[in-house]
């Protein structure tokens, strides 16, 4: 079995003391490739670097909406440098955050606006963060379609019918762990129904650990629990669970799955 996870936060001070084991107990796992996600300037140069380290680990730079306000045309000017990087596979994550609600809507919405734009642009797919923001995201997706080299909704949290907007402009639906709880009926269908076609899974770790191990740190080894979670809602083998996210991770964003 062979197993993308499309959205780690391995450059998190998280695992900075054992991230050689994090790396092994994936690898033992059947998780081959990982994709590691920037969310400001400076997280977006450490997943370069670990890229540029590690076979197995793809990179992606972007600014999350938390850091908006770092959004500008330095910063630009260095994405666009990134994206260029042959490890960096996608812009992102960036995107809509109400929950928090770090700053004021308009800074929030120029920044991901101009990053659409780069990431078009240059080719590149990109990958959307939304919390609490489903309209908003929606609106600013469909003024800036269509996309060519695709996006992807990444810990897709809304309902089917959000889902079908998305794929309809042409993204991805990634499941991270929460669809392996009990009380995530919504999340359930979105897993249910999404073409297979058309579906990725992460485990967005440190963050929402699946079951059964939700409350611990999260890491890439947990995938397997995700993708059996999924597989189980289909009604469908975990090996062609399997073989068809990580056809679709190579797609999207060009991730080998050669065994190097």
């Amino acid at each position: 079995m062979f197993l993308v996870d499309t959205h780690a936060h391995l450059n998190d001070p998280a695992f900075a003391q054992d991230l050689p084991a994090v790396l092994a107990r994936a690898s033992e796992a059947g998780v081959r490739k990982i994709v590691v996600v920037g969310h400001n300037m400076r997280t977006s140069r450490q997943a370069v670097v670990l890229a540029e380290q590690h076979k197995d680990i793809y990179a992606t730079v972007g600014v999350h909406p938390h850091d908006a306000v770092e959004v500008g045309e330095d910063s630009l000017t260095e994405l666009a440098r990134h994206l260029r990087h042959p490890r960096v596979v996608a812009l992102g994550e960036i995107g809509l955050d109400y929950h928090w609600n770090s700053w004021p809507k308009e800074i929030a919405h120029a920044a991901f606006r101009a990053q659409i734009e780069l990431a078009k642009s240059l080719g590149k797919p990109f990958i959307v963060h939304d919390r609490d923001a489903h309209a908003d995201i929606l609106a600013l997706l469909k003024e800036h379609a269509p996309y060519p080299s695709g996006f992807v909704m990444h810990c897709f949290s809304g309902s089917l019918e959000i889902a079908r907007e998305c794929l309809r402009l042409g993204g991805f639906i990634s499941l991270a762990g929460p669809v392996t709880f009990k009380n995530a009926p919504r999340l359930h269908e979105v897993a249910r129904h999404v073409p297979l076609e058309r579906l990725l899974i992460e485990t967005d770790c440190p963050y929402l650990a699946p079951d059964p191990n939700r409350g611990q740190r999260n890491e890439p080894a947990f995938l397997v629990n995700i993708a059996k979670a999924v597989a189980q809602r289909r009604g469908i083998k975990l090996a062609e669970l399997a073989s068809a996210t990580t056809a679709n991770a190579q797609m999207l964003f060009g991730v080998s799955i050669s065994h190097e």
